[in-house]
């Protein structure tokens, strides 16, 4: 009786329009993560997996916070499902939080507050990202280089190439498999004419 007991109708007018906003401000989050991201990704590929993400938290939540059983029933169904998405920069996972929050917020009708968070957050996040991208500006080159044959060019000797024409490399990401490398930097070049040579030097390696 407590567990059949538990559970209690949802209004449908106040869900669709939870379900709206939910959608508005995960466009905006899209919208945010692409301009002002750092990430060196395709944002807005990313991006786009905020929408669903948020709805369907906000769609879950909605579901169990009126029942104690579904409660414990999504706790078994989440046990046996293994979650392996491609998060390689902690500003992609910073992101998707910032979605499932959302998506939580509305869920547990809690419209304004999260609304209030979010501009906050938008606000900041626009306020460090005009900063940090000023700072961004000395960097003149993000790099990226592809190899099909990872056993025999491996990233040191990527990096070491580069070294000789470049004037400061930092390593941004690295994504390695058995088929393929893929290797990207910030790098800052003296002039043309070292780009060109760093370009001559790399395809000579493979």
């Amino acid at each position: 009786e407590f567990f059949a007991g538990s559970s209690v109708r949802i209004p449908v007018i106040m869900f669709v329009i939870n379900l709206l906003l939910t959608g508005i401000l995960s466009l905006g989050l899209n919208q945010l993560y692409i301009r002002y991201g750092f990430s060196l990704s395709d944002r807005r590929k990313f991006g786009r997996n905020f929408l669903l993400i948020t709805m369907t938290t906000m769609f879950i939540i909605t579901i169990i916070k009126s029942s104690l059983a579904l409660s414990l029933g999504l706790v078994g169904a989440l046990s046996i499902i293994r979650f392996r998405a491609a998060i390689k920069e902690p500003e992609e996972l910073a992101y998707l939080f910032l979605a499932i929050s959302i998506g939580l917020g509305f869920g547990a009708n809690q419209g304004v507050i999260t609304v209030v968070a979010f501009a906050i957050i938008t606000v900041i996040t626009i306020l460090v990202g005009k900063f940090s991208h000023k700072t961004y500006e000395n960097q003149n080159l993000n790099l990226t280089v592809i190899s099909n044959n990872p056993s025999k060019i491996g990233v040191d000797k990527i990096v070491d190439t580069l070294s000789g024409y470049c004037s400061t490399v930092n390593l941004r990401r690295l994504d390695e498999t058995k088929e393929i490398v893929e290797v990207s930097f910030l790098v800052e070049f003296r002039d043309f004419e070292q780009l060109n040579k760093a370009k001559i030097a790399l395809q000579q390696l493979d």
